[in-house]
């Protein structure tokens, strides 16, 4: 009997699966494979033993038996992510990262601050040329330990490469009209390097295309702050600003960027905010005059009054200040200022009629005096309109507007009418006047 029992003990044996056993690594395959650590806690179960066998194989360059032995391990125990993160590393020796990531994925859904899983993410992720999810993943890693100083040598330059690629790819993308597609690089862009100044203004440059200026206009904020005399967001802060109407801050930034950098370019842009920001602060009577079918006289004293203010000094009539209706008009300081400069008069009562209308015939009497005011310091230029003898088919050389209608029309100011008509007895439009005084201006230096 025992002679049985000892056979069949033999038998056994002999049928038995062998070992192999685990080989001694002295010069490990991929030293830069980071081998998953095995919590104290299962350190001595069979999992962690076909893990560690697992691990001996693959710096071994035996893939085959180190697959075998992980995949026991998570037989033994399918939340042992140690495995599970070794198998990650297999493929990577196999050069297989897309099949790498799942088993990475996998072993941080059940210890997402498992260093070795992280790495190696990082790692697939790099091969994959997927450099910012890889940023991500190194960075990671240097969350959990930051004494990796190697590991922040290499986020400092990956970081680096990632701007780059969304700089790029940002501009390409503004280039080519995909306008999205570059706020997004962009705003990619400025989470690794938010201290970038041009990066914000290169996004708002974007965002202005989109209509999208309230971001805009904080992202060319946000570059000045970063750089002081980035004049170029300085002079965009002030275009959106006089976009909205707020001509007093364009005003302002204008000089700043002047300051910084003068130029005529520049200086157009200060000298046009000015002019709104002058205008906007005009009553409200006044700006309504370039749509007003009709003007008053009071409108044009207004226009005279404000835009050609140096022509009315000096030479004042001694009973210019005698006006009786026009005491808290809103017109008042003009009327009165046209009034002593005698460019228009009032009438005989001492009234001035602000609300009566303007016509041709007194439009030409206005710019007569006013070019007759510039002409005195500079005869010669004067001479040509002065002496012009022009010819009306309803206006004769004995009427009393005719002096003051060819010094209009032959130095420009005013036109005439079909069959050569002046048309004196006809109201002026806003518009007209408006043109009128600016030709003015530009006769007499003004402009």
């Amino acid at each position: 009997m025992r002679r049985v029992a000892a056979a069949a003990l033999v038998f056994v044996s002999a049928c038995a699966p062998k070992i192999v056993p685990a080989p001694v690594v002295t010069a490990p395959k991929y030293p830069e494979f980071v081998r998953p650590v095995v919590p104290p806690s299962l350190a001595n179960t069979a999992a962690a033993i076909n893990a560690s066998r697992g691990w001996s194989f693959l710096q071994n360059g035996d893939l085959r038996t180190a697959e075998h032995e992980f995949l026991a391990a998570l037989k033994n125990d399918p939340g042992f992510y140690p495995a599970e993160a070794s198998l990650g590393y297999l493929e990577l020796a196999r050069h297989e990262p897309r099949a790498a990531l799942p088993h990475f994925d996998r072993a941080l859904e059940r210890q997402r601050d498992d260093v070795a899983s992280l790495m190696g993410r990082g790692e697939a992720l790099l091969a994959l040329n997927r450099d910012a999810d890889a940023l991500a993943a190194l960075e990671a890693v240097l969350a959990v330990d930051p004494s990796q100083t190697e590991i922040r040598r290499r986020v400092d330059v990956l970081k680096f490469r990632v701007i780059e690629q969304d700089i790029a790819h940002a501009r390409e993308a503004a280039r080519a009209g995909r306008l999205d597609e570059a706020t997004r690089a962009y705003t990619a862009a400025i989470a690794n390097s938010p201290e970038s100044p041009f990066l914000y203004r290169e996004l708002a440059a974007v965002e202005r295309q989109q209509n999208r200026v309230d971001d805009a206009l904080d992202h060319f904020r946000k570059a000045r702050t970063l750089e002081p005399t980035d004049v170029r967001s300085i002079v965009q802060i002030g275009e959106i600003l006089e976009s909205r109407g707020d001509f007093d801050g364009a005003v302002h930034a204008y000089s700043e960027a002047a300051d910084l950098e003068p130029g005529p370019e520049i200086a157009k842009k200060l000298d046009a905010a000015k002019a709104r920001a002058a205008y906007e602060r005009m009553p409200a009577e006044y700006r309504a005059i370039e749509q007003a079918p009709q003007v008053t006289r009071a409108d044009l004293a207004a226009l005279i009054g404000i835009r050609l203010a140096p022509l009315l000094q000096g030479g004042a009539r001694p009973d210019s200040a005698l006006i009786t209706d026009v005491r808290n008009h809103w017109a008042q300081a003009w009327i009165m200022s046209v009034a002593r400069a005698g460019v228009m008069e009032p009438f005989a009562n001492h009234a001035f009629q602000p609300r009566a209308l303007v016509r041709r015939a007194d439009l030409a009497q206005a710019v007569a005096r006013l070019l007759t005011r510039a002409g005195v310091g500079r005869p010669a230029s004067a001479r040509p309109w002065e002496s012009a003898r022009l010819r009306f088919s309803d206006l004769s050389p004995s009427h009393l507007a005719y002096p003051a209608a060819s010094v209009a029309v032959a130095s420009g100011v005013l036109t005439t009418g079909p069959d050569n008509a002046f048309q004196p007895s006809r109201p002026i439009t806003g518009a007209e006047a408006i043109e009128a005084i600016a030709k003015v201006e530009s006769l007499t230096g003004l402009k």
